[in-house]
């Protein structure tokens, strides 16, 4: 599974912050968020449409973290079941209900 290999490729990444799938129980102050929103199959082509959001303590903590999950993001083509990372987009997505700040990352990754 693409999110498996991502989860673990990401995880030994020594990120500033620990990423997860799901939202943390305890929330830590800083932390990233994997999802994948969506994909499709052609000719056994996979394409994957993913979010990473990173949640920090500050708006300007959180833009720090998502440069750096972008530049992690471009190194994942080096993975044998990646064979392109494209950014779609990035943007504050700052959650006006909680008050948490946050940015968010759209990338489409192309695997086997």
């Amino acid at each position: 599974m693409i999110e498996i290999t991502l989860l673990e490729y990401l995880s030994a990444a020594n990120l500033s912050a620990d990423i997860y799938m799901e939202q943390p129980k305890e929330k830590p102050a800083a932390f990233f968020l994997l999802e994948k929103t969506g994909g499709m199959e052609e000719e056994h082509i996979c394409e994957s449409t993913f979010v990473i959001q990173s949640y920090g303590p500050s708006l300007l903590d959180a833009a720090k973290m998502n440069e750096e999950i972008k530049a992690v993001m471009r190194d994942a083509i080096t993975l044998d079941a990646i064979s392109r990372v494209e950014l779609n987009g990035d943007y504050n997505y700052t959650d006006t209900s909680t008050k948490q700040y946050r940015y968010q990352a759209v990338f489409v990754v192309t695997h086997y």
